[in-house]
């Protein structure tokens, strides 16, 4: 009976653990995001945000790395006033996270070498965000006028895939990941 209940402490503490460092990922989203703004043309802007997105998606399970990248992201939108991005950011920034999350983890499987799951992973992420935005501005504006606020996404994504990779790589260095864990 003893041991049940430790094995139940236990499992309790790492169930806290996983929502203290998906808020902290959250709040940190929404921070990164919010810092810096690049206007983009049709009334959206550029950010660092999709660094910790990516990094949600390599450190946490899946289901806590979409929480804290789709409600941090979310949140940025509505606090900077652009609220009605805010639905589409939640689902888009979400489905980075899924799919960086599995593609990451394939790759993990099978190489000891992270670096190209990582990149690639990111990648994959930073297309859905594109085309995400893609799509849901062409709903709002038309899909043609869409089109203008592809090279500043595309750069968003560039600099969110580079920064999420050389953060997960100095959290790995200094053991941050495995305290994570």
């Amino acid at each position: 009976m003893k041991e049940h209940l430790n094995w139940e402490n236990k499992m309790k503490k790492a169930k806290i653990k996983k929502i203290v460092i998906s808020a902290m990922l959250a709040s940190l989203t929404c921070v990164a995001t919010m810092i810096i703004k690049i206007p983009t043309p049709l009334h959206g802007y550029a950010n660092l945000g999709d660094c910790i997105v990516l990094l949600s998606a390599f450190l946490l399970p899946v289901g806590y790395g979409f929480c804290a990248a789709a409600i941090g992201s979310a949140l940025a939108d509505v606090l900077s006033g652009y609220a009605m991005y805010a639905p589409a950011t939640f689902i888009i920034k979400g489905l980075m996270v899924i799919a960086a999350y599995f593609i990451y983890k394939q790759f993990a499987k099978k190489d000891k070498n992270k670096l190209p799951g990582e990149i690639i992973s990111g990648l994959v992420a930073e297309v859905i965000m594109i085309a995400g935005y893609f799509v849901f501005e062409g709903f709002l504006y038309g899909f043609g006028a869409s089109l203008v606020n592809i090279p500043a996404n595309a750069m968003q994504g560039v600099v969110g895939l580079i920064m999420g990779v050389l953060l997960i790589n100095i959290f790995e260095k200094n053991k941050i990941f495995a305290k994570l864990q």
